[in-house]
């Protein structure tokens, strides 16, 4: 059973980060002022729902973190703080909280983002983390968005997708380095691939009033993994299994050209119209408009 007391007196004794300027415990952060544009980002990790009941708490730390760390990647920002709320039933242990707690503020120091506060919340259920992180968006290039994609645009992805589930999802990496990088090479629109390939492309192509047609899918060899477990196929994987958190961004061909970023590759392109348009190169057949409701993960769907 953990105590909330115990807990604080466990984080002072921690110590601060340098980012911090105002009271240690204080409700509120104080933070020394960085330069470039602010940018803030929230999201939440909920046991049973992003990772399975009874993974070890320090993994679902920093999945929360490396989450919200992800959201700024695909802003091309750079990381400065990250708040954590966390919610557990009181049947959980102080080792358990700790654990958690310990495994937010390494993920966030890995990426030069320090847990610098936060609420603890005592309540029967799963446990979760809402993490918020702050970073900086540097120079004056206007910032990606998912509604900035234009016609004529390349759909750039990060790497391999599919099969997550089976244990990378624990262990996502932030693309921070490669979502400033394709920021700076000329990227408009911009998200990251947590919800599914084919869904997170959806929703660029309803934002930005346009057509994506989907020409190819580097997989993961866990996609194929995947589809050896289940009889899915490994294409099924790479599109709809979600929680890869590579990134997805939108360029002029000309952009591209001139971009040395080897990690990346052309996997769509942008046209006239509306939606996701699966390709007949992709399927085999001529070509379909895609549906969100065939695939991805959408909460209350």
């Amino acid at each position: 059973m953990w105590d909330e007391d115990r807990l604080h007196r466990w984080l002072a004794s921690l110590e601060a980060p340098p980012v911090l300027v105002g009271s240690r415990g204080h409700d509120a952060a104080v933070l020394t002022a960085g330069g470039g544009r602010r940018v803030l980002c929230v999201d939440a990790t909920v046991e049973g729902i992003h990772a399975r009941p009874g993974t070890a708490p320090s993994h679902l730390g920093r999945k929360a973190a490396a989450r919200a760390l992800s959201d700024l990647a695909a802003t091309a920002a750079r990381p400065a703080a990250l708040l954590l709320a966390l919610r557990a039933p009181r049947e959980r242990s102080t080792a358990w909280m700790r654990a958690a707690i310990v495994g937010v503020r390494r993920e966030g120091a890995r990426h030069g983002a320090p847990l610098v506060g936060g609420d603890l919340t005592c309540a029967p259920g799963s446990a979760s983390f809402t993490v918020s992180a702050l970073g900086t968006l540097a120079g004056r290039r206007a910032p990606v968005g998912r509604d900035r994609a234009r016609v004529g645009d390349l759909v750039i992805l990060s790497g391999a997708v599919g099969g997550s589930a089976l244990g990378r999802h624990l262990r996502l990496r932030p693309r921070l380095a490669l979502g400033a990088a394709l920021h700076a090479a000329g990227a408009r629109a911009m998200m990251d691939v947590s919800d599914g390939l084919a869904l997170d492309l959806w929703r660029v192509a309803r934002a930005s009033g346009v057509r994506i047609v989907l020409d190819r899918v580097p997989l993961h060899r866990d996609a194929r993994r995947a589809a050896r477990l289940d009889g899915r196929s490994a294409l099924w994987h790479g599109l709809h299994d979600g929680e890869d958190h590579e990134l997805v961004a939108t360029m002029s061909r000309t952009a591209w050209a001139r971009a040395r970023l080897p990690q990346t590759s052309v996997i769509a392109t942008v046209r006239r119209g509306t939606g996701l348009f699966l390709s007949g190169a992709l399927l085999g057949e001529d070509g379909r408009l895609w549906s969100p409701l065939e695939g991805g993960y959408r909460h209350g769907a």
